[in-house]
């Protein structure tokens, strides 16, 4: 193995445990003798966890109605000084994920490498591998300084596996003294209303861009994502011009999805926008530009007005 411990820190919603968490936990088995978690949510996670192969949760309590960064990365390095920490932390690239790394960053006087989209193993150690200059080129990153590495992974760099383990053990991990860091209060939470899968682990993705031309011309997007029981998904142009709320864009600045089916209505296809979905195992594209970049990467092209194409589609499928 490449290191002998590993954590991932574990993030839960609703009881439920990440993907990302998951696909951590997976790659995490193959390079480490050892695999933990650190949650917030301990029993909660201890089953999924345990099953994709973490022998352990460190279960961080006191951020009920706060902040979970203060108290896990206080928590971690903690561990650490006491010598029962771990070679290196894995964490998703999530609110929860960068505001952990950061702040144990500063705890341990250690680097982060962020933008992670695979690891592997460098001269004894970890190395991440990111991509860069609009995700054309990927380069290896390795920790130099032998303290902890800290890594933040992209969500969909790897398959989530079952290993067949069961319930990981659970135990406390106390956080230290958080000062006016841990005073920190959640006053409210604002939960986006939707229907259907998530843009993240939906089997179908519909994307719409600018040549849809405007914005109430997205909402074809929306009926062909409601027909198909897909997840609607933006360009960033059109993110940016105000068609669409942030959390619908696809791209380097978005999220990454690997979806079964992905449809790309009015996209162009930038570099930025292609570095999110090019994983897609089948990428449908609609332009009327038979040079748009998008078709480079599309299993099916149709040269055409997304304008006409898309009514005809949803025709199509809300008349079978």
């Amino acid at each position: 193995m490449t290191v002998s411990k590993i954590w991932v820190f574990a993030e839960a919603a609703d009881g439920k445990v990440s993907n990302t968490t998951l696909e951590m936990l997976t790659k995490a088995r193959s390079l480490a003798d050892t695999v933990e978690c650190v949650s917030v949510a301990g029993d909660a996670v201890a089953g999924a966890v345990g099953a994709h192969g973490a022998s352990a949760v460190h279960q961080v309590n006191g951020t009920d109605g706060k902040l979970l960064g203060p108290a896990v990365a206080s928590a971690i390095a903690g561990a650490v000084a006491a010598g029962n920490g771990p070679d290196a932390v894995l964490l998703a690239t999530s609110y929860d994920g960068r505001d952990v790394a950061g702040r144990l960053a500063v705890k341990l006087d250690a680097p982060v490498i962020t933008n992670v989209v695979d690891l592997v193993e460098r001269d004894g150690g970890l190395a991440g591998v990111e991509p860069i200059f609009g995700g054309t080129t990927d380069v290896v990153t390795k920790f130099t300084t032998g303290k902890v590495s800290i890594f933040l992974v992209r969500p969909k760099s790897f398959a989530a596996e079952e290993s067949g383990g069961g319930a990981a053990a659970v135990s406390e991990l106390a956080a230290g003294d958080l000062g006016a860091t841990g005073a920190a209060v959640v006053t409210n939470r604002f939960v986006e209303e939707k229907t259907g899968p998530s843009l993240d682990d939906a089997d179908i993705v519909v994307s719409g861009g600018r040549g849809l031309g405007e914005s109430e011309k997205f909402q074809m997007v929306e009926d062909l994502a409601k027909a198909l029981g897909a997840a609607p998904g933006a360009s960033r142009a059109i993110v940016d011009a105000g068609w669409v709320p942030y959390s619908y864009q696809v791209g380097q600045t978005g999220k990454v999805v690997k979806p079964n089916v992905y449809i790309a209505a009015g996209i162009s296809g930038a570099t930025q926008h292609l570095v999110g979905m090019k994983g897609s195992k089948n990428i449908i594209a609609i332009n009327k530009d038979p040079e748009a970049p998008i078709f480079s990467v599309a299993d099916l092209g149709i040269v055409g007005d997304v304008n006409k194409v898309l009514p005809k589609l949803i025709e199509a499928l809300q008349s079978r």
